[in-house]
């Protein structure tokens, strides 16, 4: 009978979302290992048994499958990011394809058109956007900025060499941190509250290589980075530095919440171009990260509404508009509902830039806003955030009676979630599939249709 801290040795028959490793021990326990790949023979130390099952700690990998590659990045297995690097794309493919259908059979969803998996044009190099923290090495050890080490709150790596961003990110991280540390500037330690330097935020457009610069620190040292600001304009780029933002933030929240954001240099925003329309970005945007493959996203969900052209479509989480205006291209009207009002700002300018005069953007929450739309909608478009959609607010929306709901999801478990509901709402699943905005990681694009019963 195994027990605590026991070391067990086992082969990986599969991955569960978004990266347990499931292998059975004696009478068919299963054992849940995270960081591990289908086919690893791996020793792992059981931790404690819940519902029947065990979580365990890798301890050692003995034999990796025949299909693993060297990983391209200097900092896999120290990084928390990345984790499929040791996958050949294809793979990568399979395994994130296989882990959405298993969500929705658990769910049991079985009954649609399978769309299968569609692949990001560029698997290396396409992040447009990045958000780097400063920190130490170690408890007390060198100023880092770059990503978060795996397994832990606070130790930063610095990642001047990022494979999944354009050698410009590289160059402007490694600038600024040589210049913070030669001018002795503290860095914040989120455990006191105190110190200066937070975060470092970089955008750059796919399509004509322009780049935002976004310092954020907090108040507690009054520094002007107008020196700084020059050394970064002046670096050999491939691209050009458009903008360069200090942004003041004494938010105690572990994430970039701005209070006060100063523009040093040039403009505010950047240009983005999909499927023929422009798109002006802004530091605090949402935008999606991956710019070809967001093309191949809204070409995909575009192309799986039949007959809009006469139609009012709802866009609901509509961000900067992008969806909103894509679908502007063919339906006769669009309203868009996003909570953040400087992405409807946006989202307004970029319809106007794009001759759109069919859009009617509104800055709110869908849950209350929905109530004051007097329009009644032929198709939803929700892109909710991470978690799904509010539950008051799917039966608000099911109540619209929309003839088609076309739902894009990041996150295939709260997906899965929210089409139950919707299923006994009267809705019934036509079409699913994916497309992967994240190719390295473990993340994916779900892609759903649905009509009214």
């Amino acid at each position: 009978m195994a027990k605590k801290q026991d070391i067990i040795q086992a082969t990986i028959e599969r991955v569960k979302f978004p990266n347990k490793g499931i292998c059975e021990i004696e009478d068919g326990v299963r054992v849940e290992v995270a960081d591990t790949f289908s086919g690893q023979d791996v020793q792992v130390r059981l931790c404690k048994k819940r519902k029947g099952k065990w979580e365990g700690r890798l301890v050692e990998v003995l034999e990796n499958p025949t299909y693993f590659v060297k990983p391209e990045c200097e900092y896999f297995g120290q990084c928390g990011g990345c984790a499929l690097q040791p996958l050949p794309y294809e793979k990568q493919l399979e395994r994130k394809f296989s882990q959405v259908k298993q969500i929705l059979a658990d769910a049991e969803i079985t009954e649609f058109e399978d769309l299968g998996i569609l692949g990001s044009p560029n698997v290396w190099n396409y992040r447009n956007k990045m958000e780097f923290s400063f920190g130490d090495s170690y408890k007390d050890g060198p100023m880092a900025l770059g990503m978060h080490k795996k397994r832990s709150t606070y130790d930063i790596i610095t990642v001047d060499g990022c494979k999944i961003v354009n050698l410009d990110f590289s160059k402007i991280l490694r600038c600024i941190l040589d210049y913070v540390e030669e001018k002795n500037l503290p860095f914040y330690k989120k455990k006191i509250h105190e110190g200066f330097v937070r975060y470092l935020v970089i955008r750059q457009s796919e399509t004509t290589k322009e780049i935002l610069v976004n310092l954020i620190t907090s108040s507690q040292i009054n520094f002007d980075f107008s020196e700084l600001c020059n050394k970064v304009v002046n670096l050999d780029l491939e691209g050009k530095v458009a903008g360069f933002f200090h942004t003041l933030s004494d938010n105690l929240a572990d994430a970039v919440k701005p209070e006060q954001t100063n523009l040093i240099y040039g403009q505010d925003f950047i240009t983005e171009k999909i499927l023929g329309l422009d798109f002006k970005i802004s530091p605090y945007s949402f935008f999606q990260t991956n710019t070809t493959g967001a093309e191949l996203l809204y070409k995909t969900a575009l192309d799986l509404l039949s007959g809009i052209e006469e139609q009012t479509v709802f866009d609901l989480y509509s961000g900067t508009g992008t969806i909103a205006q894509i679908m502007a291209l063919k339906a006769k009207s669009v309203v868009g509902i996003e909570i953040v009002e400087e992405a409807v700002v946006k989202a307004r300018e970029n319809a106007k830039l794009n001759g759109l005069e069919n859009c009617n953007f509104i800055a709110g929450d869908v849950l209350i806003e929905v109530d004051n739309l007097q329009t009644k909608p032929d198709t939803i478009v929700l892109d909710p955030p991470r978690e799904g959609i509010h539950p008051k607010a799917i039966q608000k929306i099911m109540n619209f009676g929309a003839k088609e709901l076309l739902y894009i999801s990041c996150k295939p478990t709260a997906l899965a979630k929210d089409l139950v509901i919707l299923q006994e709402g009267g809705y019934k699943i036509e079409k699913i599939g994916c497309v992967d905005m994240f190719p390295q990681t473990v993340h994916i694009e779900t892609i759903v249709l649905l009509s009214k019963k």
